[in-house]
């Protein structure tokens, strides 16, 4: 069996304190939980095959047409279902970033070629990106924040990367996971192009925010109504179970817990890049709920015997061993975190 390249292995480590995995650290909020609960006693039914009721109350929260919306089995089903519709045969992607996106790619046997993000440049794109994109690309991933640098593309350079597949006909898909953990998320989403550029695909999931990665659940936005039927018709029917899909329309009107995540998330991530920069531990981008940065290359190891679980970044693309990334917890637990850091500083930041 392939090995685990995803943060979250719980079940390998029983136990530990979960850093790996970048969730809100408030857990499920209590309605959403409920509505889950009321989902499995309406389960004597198959699910609404079109989720009416969750595209409308998710165009509401996006300010779109419930038609620009499409649902699914969180956001990798989303981005598998995208690749068979299109079933491109030149991508690019950047390196590092999301692995699903290569691997959704690798099942069309797309040729992939990659955009190397450089630690010089503290892992961002450059406007240099804008000469690899040519009418000879089917599509393009992008990750805004990144995962799992936590760097942001610039908001001018993601419009010139937009215009620039529009001209060449090459679909872009930008990954918007973490924007609801920026300070202000609504100056970096690319939304407001949607609706003249047929070629752009919006991600989205109720993974991270809502603490729900168990019930999975993600949604793709597009002007695009033909390519969104044309997903749909390489996606399985019912693809969403009734509890997740009522859990996402209760997660929806969770206002005031997301203003609480944004507040406990922008006070613990202070918290912990303070501490991790006055021990002199190197750290990038880092602008969603998450930290990365560089370490030993034990110290994946010296963590887990400290019942703690990082996520080990070595097997992403462009990176080595001695990077890592960890999410921004409780602040009991970040405590716990930084104690572990501290007694396994590098021994160049030590002498």
């Amino acid at each position: 069996m392939k090995k685990n390249v995803h943060g979250g292995d719980i079940y390998t480590h029983k136990g530990v304190i979960d850093f790996s995995a970048n969730i809100n650290p408030l857990g499920i909020p209590e309605n959403v939980i409920k509505a889950a609960e009321n989902g499995i006693r309406d389960s004597v039914h198959y699910p609404d095959v079109s989720y009416y009721a969750l595209r409308t109350a998710i165009a509401e929260q996006e300010n779109l047409l419930s038609d620009e919306i499409l649902c699914g089995n969180g956001a990798a089903d989303v981005i598998f279902s995208l690749i068979r519709a299109i079933n491109p045969k030149k991508a690019l992607i950047l390196a590092p970033t999301f692995a699903e996106y290569e691997t959704a790619l690798k099942t069309v046997c797309c040729e992939i070629r990659y955009y190397d993000l450089e630690e010089k440049e503290e892992f961002k794109a450059q406007k240099n990106i804008l000469e690899y994109i040519t009418e000879e690309l089917d599509i393009v991933f992008l990750c805004n924040p990144n995962n799992p640098t936590g760097q942001l593309t610039d908001k001018g350079l993601l419009k010139q990367i937009t215009e620039q597949c529009k001209k060449t006909g090459t679909y872009v898909v930008i990954d918007e996971c973490f924007n609801d953990f920026l300070e202000n998320g609504e100056a970096y989403t690319m939304k407001e192009e949607l609706e003249n550029n047929s070629y752009l695909v919006l991600l989205k999931a109720f993974t991270k925010l809502y603490a729900m990665p168990g019930l999975r659940l993600g949604y793709c936005m597009s002007s695009n109504c033909a390519l969104l039927d044309k997903i749909k018709e390489s996606t399985q029917p019912w693809n969403i179970s009734i509890p997740a899909e009522q859990a996402g329309i209760a997660a929806l009107k969770e206002k005031q817990y997301v203003q609480k995540t944004k507040s406990l998330i922008k006070k613990e991530k202070e918290y912990l890049q303070q501490e991790m920069k006055a021990m002199g531990y190197k750290l990038y981008g880092s602008k969603a709920n998450y930290i990365f940065f560089r370490g030993t290359d034990t110290l994946y190891e010296d963590c887990l015997n400290e019942n703690l679980l990082i996520r080990d970044c070595s097997n992403y693309r462009g990176l080595e061993k001695g990077y890592y990334r960890i999410a921004v917890k409780s602040h009991e637990d970040n405590v716990k975190m930084i104690k572990c850091l501290r007694k396994y500083m590098p021994k160049d930041i030590q002498d």
